[in-house]
Order: C-alpha cells, then sequence, then structure tokens
C-alpha cells in the first residue's frame, strides 16, 4: 500500500475544505439537491487520504461544521433554539464526520483498504441510528431524506429502512476516494474497489426501478380530501371557546364541499383550536352530523384539555359511528410540553382497506410506523402543522415512513403542504397549503399495504452497520500490513 509522497499544498486542501461546504450546503439542508451528496464527502476524504491526522480533522471538521450552517436560521428563526443548543447541532455532528473520516484514514494506511470502505459510512450511520434512538426528534436528521426525489434509491427503504439510504451514499464518495488514493501505487485494487462499488449500486438502482415499474396489487382506490388555511386568522392555535368553534364551522364548511365532490376520507390540519372539556360536545354537534348526511369520514387535530389529561389529539369521525380519536405519540419539544403522549395506535377497517391516524411528527419515527404496517394498514391519515420554512423538507419526511411499511399516506399542513403518496414514495398531488385561503386538495389513491422485508425485520441494517463499526476498531488495533505506508 502506498500514499501520497507528500502532504497535499495548503491550496489543494482549501479548496478541498470549499468545495465540501458547497457540497454539503446545497446537498442537505431545508432543500437538499441529492445528487450533491454523493459527491460531499469526497474532497476532504482524499486530504485525509494524503496528509497528518490533524490535517485529516481539521479539514473534515471545519467542512462539515461550515456546511451544516445551512441549518442555523432555520433553527434560529423559525423554532427559536437557544444559542448553545444550535452550536450543539452543528458541532456535534461535524465531531462525528470528523471521527469516521479519521477512521477511514487509519485503516487505509494500515492497508485495510475494505475495511476503511466500510468503516466511514458505518460510522455515521451508527450515530445517525442511535441519535434516533435518543433524540425526541427521531430521524429527523438523516441523511436519507436528502434522496427523496430519487426515487430509485428510495426504494431500499423497503428493504434497511433509511440507514441503507445514507451508507450507500457515503460508500459512493468513500470508494471513490480509494480509488483516487490507489489509482497510482495499486491500480487494480483502486479498480476493484471503485468496481464493486459501482455494481453495488447499480444494483439498488435496477432494484429500484424494477419495485416503481411493478404494478400494484389488486386493490381499492380511495377519494381523498385535504384542507388547510393560513390566513392570519387562522395561523395560530385558535382559543378556546369562540374562535375554535368559528374555525370549525370554517372548516366544516370546506370539508362539505370536498364531500359533495364525492371525496371519502377529509383529513384537516394539526392542533387547530383548543377544546376544554365539557365544550368537545359543542365541536362533534358541527361534525358529525356532517359526515353523516355525506357519507365522508372527516379527521380533525384539535387541542384537548380534561380535567385529567391534555392532548394533541386527531378526532376521527365516521358515519354513523360514535367519535374515535388518536392522541399524538411525539411530541416537539419545548412547543407541546404541555401535552401528554399518547400511547395507542386508531386504525381504521374500511371495506377498501385499513386506514390509520397519526399526527405530523410521530412520522419523524420508524417504529410507529412499523406498528400501522404491522397492522396492514393501506393509507395513513396524518394532520399536520410546519413552520414555513421547513415545508419541504419536514413535509416531506413522512414519504420514507409509507415506502418503509408500505402504505399511501395522506397528509395535510398548514403552514406546509397537502401531500398525497403512494406505498412507492411517488407523490400523487400536492399543494401548498397557502396557495387559497382555504387551501384544497383532492386525488384517488390506491390503499394497497405492501409487506416490504422492513417491515418484517425492522432495524436489521442498522445492526448490522454497528457491527461493522465494531470490526473496523477492531481491524485497527491488529498489527499494521507490511505493505502499508504511515
Amino acid at each position: 500500500m502506498a500514499s501520497a509522497n507528500s502532504s497535499p499544498r495548503v491550496s489543494f486542501v482549501l479548496l478541498a475544505i470549499l468545495a465540501s461546504v458547497i457540497l454539503i450546503w446545497f446537498g442537505t439542508g431545508l432543500n437538499p439537491r441529492w445528487p450533491l451528496l454523493w459527491l460531499a464527502p469526497l474532497p476532504v476524504l482524499i486530504v485525509a487520504a494524503r496528509g497528518s491526522w490533524r490535517l485529516a480533522a481539521c479539514t473534515a471538521f471545519v467542512a462539515w461544521a461550515f456546511g451544516n450552517l445551512n441549518v442555523w436560521h432555520y433553527f434560529s428563526a423559525a423554532l427559536h433554539v437557544p444559542l448553545v443548543v444550535r452550536l450543539e447541532i452543528v458541532v456535534f455532528p461535524a465531531l462525528i464526520f470528523t471521527l469516521a473520516v479519521l477512521l477511514f484514514r487509519a485503516l487505509l494506511r494500515r492497508g485495510a483498504v475494505w475495511s476503511s470502505l466500510l468503516a466511514f459510512p458505518a460510522a455515521w450511520v451508527s450515530f445517525e441510528y442511535l441519535l434516533n434512538l435518543t433524540s425526541p426528534h427521531g430521524t429527523a436528521s438523516n441523511l436519507a431524506y436528502s434522496q427523496l426525489k430519487f426515487l430509485p434509491v428510495v426504494q431500499l427503504a423497503s428493504v434497511t429502512g433509511p440507514w441503507g439510504i445514507s451508507f450507500v451514499v457515503l460508500a459512493f464518495s468513500c470508494a471513490l476516494a480509494v480509488g483516487v488514493h490507489l489509482r497510482k501505487s495499486a491500480p487494480v485494487q483502486a479498480l476493484r474497489v471503485v468496481g464493486a462499488t459501482i455494481c453495488v449500486v447499480a444494483a439498488i438502482l435496477i432494484f429500484g426501478e424494477v419495485r416503481l415499474a411493478l404494478p400494484p396489487p389488486p386493490g381499492h382506490t380511495v377519494k381523498v380530501g385535504l384542507v388547510a388555511s393560513d390566513l392570519p386568522a387562522n395561523a395560530n392555535v385558535a382559543s378556546p371557546g369562540v374562535d375554535t368553534e368559528r374555525l370549525m364551522h370554517e372548516y366544516a364548511a370546506q370539508a362539505e364541499t370536498l364531500a359533495s365532490a364525492g371525496v371519502q376520507v377529509i383529513v384537516l390540519p394539526e392542533h387547530l383550536g383548543t377544546v376544554v372539556d365539557p365544550h368537545m360536545a359543542a365541536i362533534d354537534a358541527i361534525f358529525q352530523p356532517l359526515v353523516d348526511k355525506t357519507g365522508a369520514t372527516v379527521i380533525v387535530g384539535l387541542g384537548h384539555i380534561s380535567t385529567q389529561k391534555k392532548y394533541n389529539q386527531a378526532r376521527v369521525y365516521q358515519p354513523s359511528m360514535q367519535v374515535s380519536s388518536y392522541n399524538k405519540h411525539h411530541l416537539l419539544p419545548p412547543y407541546e410540553s404541555i401535552f401528554n403522549p399518547g400511547a395507542s395506535l386508531l386504525t381504521l377497517p374500511e371495506p377498501d382497506g385499513n386506514w390509520g391516524v397519526a399526527i405530523c411528527k410521530d412520522m419523524d419515527f420508524t417504529p410507529l410506523s412499523r406498528q400501522y404496517g404491522n397492522q396492514s394498514v393501506g393509507l395513513l391519515l396524518v394532520p399536520g402543522w410546519d413552520f414555513q420554512m421547513d415545508r419541504l423538507y419536514h413535509g416531506h419526511m413522512a414519504i420514507l415512513r409509507g415506502v418503509e411499511s408500505g402504505f399511501a399516506i395522506a397528509h395535510a399542513a398548514r403552514g406546509g403542504y397537502l401531500t398525497v403518496t403512494d406505498n412507492r414514495g411517488r407523490i400523487l398531488a400536492e399543494t401548498q397549503s397557502n396557495s387559497a385561503p382555504f387551501a384544497t386538495l383532492i386525488a384517488e389513491v390506491p390503499v394497497v399495504h405492501d409487506r416490504t422485508l422492513y417491515l418484517l425485520l425492522g432495524d436489521w441494517f442498522a445492526w448490522l452497520t454497528l457491527a461493522v463499526l465494531a470490526f473496523t476498531l477492531v481491524r485497527l488495533i491488529q498489527p499494521v500490513r507490511r505493505a502499508a505506508v504511515q
């Protein structure tokens, strides 16, 4: 094994940092351009392979930290996150990225070429998985969401969950860096590494294209309707009493119009108003006669305050049936700290297949969606509320849950998008919630449950990456091969 004859020049290092910063900035964040992330780590990895560990560490940390500043304004202006927390959001991932780069460098320079190829993506995906287990934001920072417009790769989520997508994107850059490093000293091995990686990526793309091309199994189609308003008077949570009742009457009028167009299920946004018991009966009296008259099911998002509990709740009105409800499981701190988390699912058996109900941030977490998938849900109905600025990123995160666990999604978010997707992640219909005083959307969606491998095996790939990471760390402490160059 050989490395470069000399350390990279300062100009080359600065150019590499600049290139990675630009690629990370535009390849991640709230409006990612998916091709850029496939190359974002490459300049840093090339520098790491040629330079000292100190140079590699500095290059990696600076590149990721500055690239990750693309979300600084969002956390500051939209979420009002404290400065200390914002610094953690920037610095901590940069440290993990730096450690992953250093592990790659150490293994490559010790002659463990294939281990170096696996170590870099394994380290990052292990971090993503462990963060998902411990963070109140679940998978929200996962790199897989940068690829949502690249549908053939998105299909990998049906096998590995989001973890496989992050892994293959990072492994691609890593393979190119290994190829560049070995192109002169070991051209055959360089070709093997790059060639094997390209073959794996090609196989994934072929799998994705085939999965997208397969016609859906025989099933039923449901006509769904979504409605949301971003009018200034409706932008915040309506106060208890007259304000909430006024808003509910306005939304009910929109729902009746959709029902008259043949819509079978109507989804309204999350937490439109606050209702204190015993006044929920007045809200139920607005929607229950409507659904009994039209035959359409209506989902309404409300804050429900009783004497003992407070819930961010979705009220479900079905014709000639008692009102049912779903309480949001995953609450956004600190904004929803007043609420108690829900603990149960809500499944609606229908002649055209099972429907399920979730609320907004619930879609940042894979386990809840898998629970619905295991109940053979074919359509998930999701009231939501986004922050305008994150309408694309957070609004589309839910799409991956449908691919992973095999269901279509109808997602109605104020401050965001009205979106209907199928179980392949294809957007069937979409409009912005501010496109009209009351934006509405009608779409035909197939209610077909798909039994995916990820649904059956869960986070098997994440556990595999943890095992791969452990293996590469063991390789790191083994004796250096004689052919390796320090």
